[in-house]
């Protein structure tokens, strides 16, 4: 049994590297690429050991030149050496614990990529490297760098089915995807409404993997598609379900996409597209050419295939890679298909982009092909020409490029990497196709590369470093082929080219040269948001790059920071790792002390040095520190805080505990020690209530805060949330996995809880809150003509319900609130908007409703969250904004009950979620800004934060 402690706490949001979906395949791969010269030194100098964070293995050594086993294999030698240097790498059996992933040869370079496993689990995240040099019959290690954890002591035995895994991994993403909103297109029967079916979520599981937290945290791999009810987005989720308690350890969004807008989801590995042989029916001579005009009115010429069957021209490239795979780039047509049919996905139907003639028309350039092909070469040619790689992945594997893709038959504005292929959006009447920036295009072949090599998790930092690499290597692509200037004011801009009606530097979407991005700028946040902000903090990391490459110059800039990812980086690497990686990787290629002074120059302008993130700041009071826990969410009532808290290291069930809000006494731990997951807690002062993740039961939970036994209230079938209790009832949300979201309520003595909408599929119910006895709630119900959204007061003495006025149409509700004279919730009545909400009130009876905050006005909120006092409404909210910084995280803002006055209550860098009132206008809420999860709060607010 793992025991809940309250003391210092790793990360439960986005700090250091943070755990994310382990994303590589295991396969020995051998790839061969020029040979370079090796001239060792004179006498081998002492080892640069720089310690691993809670491992007893380092997690670089570099500087040594050690003899290895010439005549093994690369894998067998490089096995050997850490076996031979127990001392050094506490490994104690490397050959059982590490399993060949990967080999690449350069010349004579040798480095050798390992899983590690525990007790034949793969450990997520865990991999080491080992370098070397094979020359003249000798072989020498010189240098390992990674991840091997070594307190690693879980079994390995599921008590959980694999069914219960699925069920519980699409239960937790429907209820993600429906939490903060109840919306019309959640309907799913009725006149209309879509059917359950077409809103449901699958799931599949794949093996057993190791979380290297603490001792370890045995987990199932769940991996949940299909189609946002409500949004009508694509789903792709990667969900790790503890394999003993059931519960969703950690879960974030698969994408690798441009920008933090609409994403969709990359694929488990790559392999030629279906299709993709066609180029063999086509007629077989290579270097044939053809012509288009891009986008930017640049006429151009790349390869193209004749189909002589159809006497088309089509966009194929066989030439770049005949002598090696034999694979080809090819683009295809994707203007009739939405980005949901191709997320991950190979469509059926997809033909590659042609035309009758060699001279590319009209189509072909307002499509984004003509820019896509050419692009996609020009790609090629620089990892192939700069860096001896043959593709994507070393070994010349096929490139495809999908063009035109839409959102439903509208604009898409976005491009991405599914593992397969990429993606590039229509673009709209601001941005031209995603494909008509050579930076885009380069950025995302680039996560193909970064896919192939250290594999970075896209979540946290390492999802930041990913982010900034492609960055880096798209934009030193397209700064070679256009030959600007490093000291242009606008080289640094990524997406410049892709502005229709704005300058560039009014809409480029992130600009590596902005000399503002320092980790003193950090964001931390939760892997809800951004994936735990891989765009938000992309430029702390891609900004000290560019230093790097205005500095000492494009090409040897570019040797040092691909020689790093591909040589030195591993999955799990944050900003401190990539830092020592690029070090390493310039030592190892030999720059002068002037040189390596000015990469350490530039990585320490942006702050990038041991112990940054100990240097964010707050203006709020802490209530519990780093409860690393995330999703769960906080509750306040009679003058007490509840919260989910896990241990040291995140590796033990979450655990309930419950303070005061004025911050004095000690923390209680309310929910037993018994290896399940305690969630979703709230209290009124009295009692604590919860719900419990076991093994096969979901049960809701009781105690007094005075203490007493724990009583088990309910067993749920479904999952649950939103729980809310006043004077011994419990009201919570129970959440189905075809969409279905039911408001229920239990009294005390209840064994079954009653549902204010019956419970039926006909009508939804969710979002609740209680005070003085009566439940409010957002509600969606049909009418004879359409469905409709409403918000009801349930008076619990009565059983009577009432409607509340609205002002307008509701397309969407968001979260209620409720005093002793008002009731509250967020509305939107435009769908047309950045996603605005307005905040309405009404009294008690339905009546009298106002809009204290407008949905129309200037600087209206994006709020997601709401909670209300006798004396404030406060709202955690973003504010619309064209670009990802603090301004358009989810800060709280509180206004007055008339909408009068409108603060923010802190104005703490990072996401503020959860916000809960406690009396007047102090609130709790749960913040990221210092790269953990906090609990604080704040008595008054803080001001306009100008």
């Amino acid at each position: 049994m793992r025991k809940a402690r309250t003391s210092t706490q790793r990360p439960g949001i986005s700090r250091g590297t943070g755990l994310a979906a382990l994303l590589g395949a295991a396969g020995l791969l051998l790839t061969a690429v020029p040979a370079q010269a090796v001239t060792p030194p004179a006498a081998a100098p002492p080892a640069d050991v720089i310690p691993g964070a809670e491992t007893a293995t380092p997690s670089l050594v570099d500087g040594i030149r050690e003899p290895a086993d010439a005549k093994a294999s690369p894998a067998d030698a490089a096995l050997g050496h850490l076996d031979a240097k127990d001392s050094r790498y506490r490994i104690a059996e490397p050959r059982r614990d590490l399993a060949p992933l990967r080999t690449v040869r350069n010349g004579a370079k040798e480095v050798v990529r390992l899983q590690q496993k525990h007790h034949g689990i793969p450990v997520f995240g865990g991999q080491y490297v080992v370098r070397m040099e094979s020359k003249g019959g000798e072989r020498v290690v010189t240098g390992t760098s990674g991840k091997y954890f070594t307190g690693l002591k879980t079994g390995t035995k599921s008590t959980l089915s694999k069914e219960t895994a699925v069920r519980r991994a699409v239960a937790a993403t429907a209820a993600r995807l429906g939490g903060k909103t109840l919306s019309k297109g959640d309907a799913v029967r009725g006149k209309g409404a879509k059917s359950a079916k077409a809103a449901a979520l699958t799931g599949a599981a794949g093996g057993l993997v190791v979380i290297p937290r603490g001792e370890g945290v045995l987990a199932y791999h769940v991996t949940v598609r299909g189609t946002n009810p409500t949004t009508g987005e694509p789903v792709l989720r990667q969900v790790y379900i503890d394999a003993r308690a059931g519960f969703p350890v950690l879960q974030f969004s698969g994408i690798k996409t441009l920008t933090a807008q609409k994403a969709a989801a990359p694929a488990a590995a790559h392999r030629a597209a279906p299709g993709s042989a066609r180029a063999a029916d086509a007629d077989p001579a290579a270097g044939l050419k053809g012509t288009g005009v891009k986008l930017d009115g640049a006429k151009v010429d790349f390869d193209v295939q004749l189909d002589t069957a159809r006497d088309q021209y089509m966009l194929i490239d066989q030439s770049r890679m005949g002598g090696t795979s034999k694979n080809t780039l090819t683009t295809w047509d994707a203007r009739d298909r939405d980005v949901s049919e191709v997320s991950g996905i190979w469509p059926s139907g997809l033909k590659e982009f042609s035309h009758p003639a060699k001279e590319f028309g009209k189509d072909a350039t307002e499509s984004g092909a003509v820019d896509a092909h050419w692009a996609a070469g020009k790609v090629y040619d620089y990892f192939k020409t700069n860096h001896a790689r043959d593709s994507l992945d070393g070994r010349g594997m096929t490139v495809n490029s999908l063009v035109g893709v839409t959102f439903f038959g509208g604009p898409y504005v976005n491009a991405f990497w599914d593992g397969q292929k990429m993606v590039y959006g229509s673009g709209d009447e601001d941005y031209k196709p995603l494909s008509a920036d050579l930076d885009v295009v380069g950025h995302e072949m680039t996560h193909g590369v970064v896919e192939n090599t250290a594999n970075l998790v896209y979540a946290g930092q390492s999802g930041a470093l990913n982010e900034a690499l492609a960055d880096y290597f798209g934009n030193a692509i397209d700064t070679g082929v256009s030959g600007a200037s490093m000291d242009d004011p606008d080289a640094g801009l990524i997406g410049e080219d892709l502005c229709r009606t704005t300058k560039p530097r009014d809409c480029a979407l992130r600009n590596l040269n902005d000399g503002a991005s320092t980790s003193k700028n950090f964001l931390g946040v939760a892997f809800g948001t951004d994936n735990g902000g891989v765009h938000l903090n992309s430029t702390i990391f891609s900004g000290a790059l560019w230093d790097l490459r205005q500095d000492v110059g494009g090409e040897l800039a570019d040797r040092i920071v691909y020689k790093a990812l591909a040589e030195y980086m591993t999955p799990l690497d944050g900003f401190t790792d990539g830092r020592n990686a690029v070090l390493a990787a310039a030592k190892d290629l030999g720059v002068t002390a002037k040189q390596l002074a000015v990469v350490k120059r530039s990585f320490n302008a942006h702050g990038i040095v041991d112990g940054w993130e100990d240097a964010l700041g707050v203006d709020s009071d802490q209530l519990l520190g780093k409860i690393n826990t995330s999703g769960t969410g906080v509750q306040a009532g009679g003058g007490w805080w509840t919260v989910s808290q896990s241990n040291d290291d995140g590796s033990e069930p979450y655990s309930v505990y419950a303070g005061r809000t004025d911050g004095k006494g000690a923390p209680k731990l309310i929910s037993p020690n018994d290896g399940r997951y305690h969630v979703y807690p709230a209290t009124d002062g009295k009692t604590v209530v919860w719900a419990a993740y076991g093994t096969t039961s979901l049960d809701i939970l009781s105690r007094p805060l005075a203490g007493g036994p724990v009583k088990k209230l309910y067993t749920s079938t479904t999952n649950v949330g939103g729980l809310r209790v006043e004077n011994g009832v419990v009201v919570f949300e129970s959440i189905g996995i075809f969409g279905d979201r039911h408001v229920a309520h239990l009294r005390p003595g209840d064994r079954e809880p009653t549902f204010v909408d019956g419970g039926g599929f006909d009508t939804l119910t969710a979002l609740p809150a209680i005070k003085n006895g009566k439940l409010v709630y957002a509600k969606l119900y049909p009418t004879p003509e359409e469905y409709k959204l409403g918000v009801e007061v349930y008076d619990l003495k009565t059983g009577k319900t009432t409607l509340a006025e609205q002002l307008g149409e509701p397309q969407s509700l968001g979260q209620s609130g409720i005093n002793s004279t008002h009731i509250f919730w967020l509305v939107d009545e435009n769908l047309n908007d950045q996603g605005q909400m307005g905040v309405h009130r009404s009294g008690l009876d339905g009546t009298g409703t106002v809009d204290i905050s407008p949905e129309a006005k200037p600087n209206a909120l994006l709020p997601f969250d709401l909670t209300a006092s006798e004396e404030a409404v406060t709202v955690s909210s973003a504010l619309p904004d064209t670009a990802l910084r603090n301004e358009s995280l989810p800060k709280l803002w509180q206004l007055t009950t008339d909408g009068s006055r409108r603060e923010r209550v802190s104005c703490n860098r990072g996401e503020q979620i959860s916000p809960a009132a406690v009396v007047g206008r102090q609130v709790v809420w749960i913040d990221g800004t210092t790269g953990w999860t906090d609990l604080v709060t704040r008595e008054r607010p803080a001001g306009l934060c100008g």
